[in-house]
């Protein structure tokens, strides 16, 4: 079931978070409205091919990336992002797109953009595009360890 992994993953490490289902939401800024998160604090992940690797990108829903920044921040030689196809399968307890930001619970280095500690909280999809979870975002940073960096526009 959607969802399960991340919030038990959360319970294990004691961390306290909320949980908001939402009416189906497609694109994060959607997922923000409809879930009364602002989208300062609304994360989007994004995965990229980064050298031949699937990356997850992370940055808040108002935000966009901009690659090539990307791409020099983070010393890659080739870097696009990635087909659903080419992803998919490395998140099947996750609807397609509803992503969490949890790379290391999927294989994945995560670069986190810098903008998004500004707020104190991160809210993200919980595998679904009809519920989102909410955290502090030190309690994000210190589970995931994210390289965070100045990425978008």
């Amino acid at each position: 079931m959607p969802g399960q992994k991340i919030k038990k993953f959360l319970d294990e490490q004691k961390v306290k978070y909320v949980s908001i289902n939402h009416s189906p939401a497609y694109t994060a800024q959607e997922v923000a409205e409809s879930a009364h998160v602002p989208g300062r604090v609304m994360a989007k992940t994004v995965i990229v091919d980064m050298d031949g690797d699937m990356a997850m990108v992370v940055l808040p829903a108002t935000r966009k990336i901009v690659l090539q920044d990307l791409r020099d921040i983070s010393g890659s030689n080739r870097l696009k992002l990635a087909s659903e196809e080419a992803f998919r399968e490395k998140f099947p307890d996750c609807e397609t797109g509803a992503m969490p930001p949890f790379g290391n619970l999927y294989g994945m280095q995560v670069y986190a953009a810098e903008s998004l500690s500004e707020a104190g909280e991160i809210a993200f999809n919980a595998g679904t595009h009809t519920e989102v979870i909410k955290m502090g975002y030190g309690d994000f940073e210190r589970l995931v360890r994210p390289k965070v960096m100045s990425f978008t526009a």
